[in-house]
């Protein structure tokens, strides 16, 4: 893939033979100019897919009509493939051929393979949500579109003969899961080596018979299913060797080492409720409506008279993203740190300029951001003596359900909260968190910001009534652009203890 300030030409007749399917295994890479501008457009809305997909996972049983609707409405509305016919004569106007789809899937697919592959947890993550797109696709081929697929992957698995399976008829019913004695004749049995198919073998689902599984058609997709994994897997741990060549492009290493964190909602940087609350509320505030990551950085605030700098950047963002003013952020944490070894001389020297330069009046007078969830889970791992970070993340499983028992979250949601935890779903799990402690059964937003979880609280414990805001808050994609590295870099030395 090249990348250059305008989008290249591409012959039609090339394109149309690389995108004549619906479904691929991305074995082949772009080989097309692309400009940068689609370089970032394409990976912020196949991130933006792959989340969709996350929350289906967990909200929904996969596959159920439910999941499926919402998923090709997702896919739909980000101009990605949803349908396995590339009849293009009701286009709405502006709108991408499903050519122009399958194309955008096939580059985003690989630039997020460049983002991804760094490090085991993002590579787990990134296998997953592939996989669960690629199971919703190849169900909804056609069963002919599905054996030409195996066909062209080279997975030589046919149909046996009606002979054959009328021959085993009895031992099909016997041994196949779901299976009666009509459903034998409506379906295909494919005939595959048995070491293809060890899922199955293992749950005791198929018909064994000298060295061969007899597969129904409908689990046909478990197998194609373990190929696309394991070739994705491979293909990675290729790609994570290439990265130092890759990241010697400096229009390029911006944009990778922010998309596995990137932030994809509201813009929470301009303040748009200075004032609104007061320093006297923030005890009441953090019990009822901050995320449990700032809830326990207020409390270990309060009980130590210290936070270090991990904690400041992380809380003191969140704090201006609710309302608090410079002014009103001064005095909180003069407050809390004369409490403890630090007079407010120290004080004054020490820590005021780095508030004053997080509200961009020092320095390169830079408004910065709160932090997302994202960056929140995967940036600045806390040590000892450290209390930021997402405790969902980075706490031991065993203190996560004492502390959720210390904020009386009911037994019964404790579980499903770690079994979310388990899966590595973390924002999922600060979702279920806060469906608990609002008693709501289901949240209708999904949650990617701290500050997101603020308003959305208040929004439930205002009766349904929204925070006012002086103006709309644009979304954006806040830490695909480069300079936000620096700009983090740069404020995290303001912040170090001295």
């Amino acid at each position: 893939m090249l990348f250059s300030g305008r989008r290249r030409k591409v012959n039609l007749n090339a394109q149309s033979e690389l995108y004549e399917h619906a479904v691929q295994f991305y074995v082949q890479p772009p080989l097309e100019n692309i400009s940068l501008n689609e370089f970032e457009t394409f990976a912020v809305e196949r991130l933006k897919l792959l989340k969709t997909i996350e929350t289906l996972g967990v909200s929904y049983v996969k596959l159920s009509e439910q999941y499926k609707k919402k998923l090709e409405s997702e896919s739909k509305n980000l101009n990605f493939p949803y349908r396995s016919e590339t009849d293009d004569r009701k286009i709405p106007p502006g709108g991408l051929s499903e050519c122009e789809k399958r194309r955008k899937d096939h580059i985003s697919h690989f630039i997020l393979r460049l983002a991804y592959c760094q490090t085991e947890e993002l590579r787990r993550w990134f296998i997953q949500q592939e996989v669960d797109l690629f199971r919703y696709r190849f169900s909804e081929l056609h069963s002919k579109q599905k054996l030409e697929f195996l066909h062209r992957n080279n997975l030589q698995y046919d149909a046996i003969s009606a002979e054959e399976k009328s021959e085993l008829q009895r031992e099909l019913i016997d041994s196949t899961y779901g299976v009666s004695g009509i459903t034998v004749e409506q379906q295909d049995f494919y005939k595959v080596p048995f070491q293809d198919a060890l899922d199955l073998v293992r749950t005791r689902k198929v018909y064994l018979r000298a060295g061969y599984a007899y597969i129904p058609h409908q689990d046909i997709v478990t197998i194609v299913l373990n190929d696309f994994r394991t070739r994705l897997s491979k293909a990675l741990a290729l790609t994570a060797r290439s990265l130092p060549a890759v990241h010697s492009d400096e229009r390029l290493q911006p944009l990778l080492s922010h998309l596995s964190h990137a932030y994809l909602g509201q813009d929470y940087s301009v303040q748009k409720n200075v004032g609104k609350f007061s320093l006297e509320q923030v005890d009441s505030l953090s019990g009822k409506s901050f995320p449990l990551c700032m809830r326990q950085l207020h409390q270990s605030l309060r009980e130590n008279h210290h936070l270090r700098h991990g904690g400041r950047m992380q809380y003191g963002l969140f704090l201006k993203g609710i309302g608090l003013s410079l002014e009103q952020a001064l005095q909180f944490w003069r407050s809390e740190f004369v409490k403890g070894k630090v007079d407010a001389d120290k004080f004054d020297k020490a820590y005021a300029y780095s508030i004053r330069h997080m509200f961009g009046r020092e320095g390169k007078r830079t408004d910065y951001t709160p932090y997302s969830c994202m960056k929140v889970i995967l940036s600045n791992a806390p040590g000892q003596g450290d209390h930021h970070g997402c405790p969902f993340r980075h706490s031991d499983p065993e203190l996560l359900k004492q502390k959720l028992q210390v904020y009386k979250v009911p037994p019964s949601g404790i579980s499903q909260i770690l079994e979310l935890v388990k899966g590595m779903h973390y924002q999922l799990a600060c979702q279920k968190y806060f469906e608990l402690t609002h008693n709501v059964d289901d949240a209708n937003f999904s949650l990617s910001h701290p500050n997101q979880y603020f308003i959305e609280s208040q929004k439930i414990l205002g009766g349904g009534k929204d925070l006012k805001r002086e103006a709309d808050v644009p979304q954006r994609s806040q830490e695909a652009a480069g300079g936000l590295a620096e700009m983090s870099e740069d404020l995290d030395s303001f912040f170090q203890d001295g």
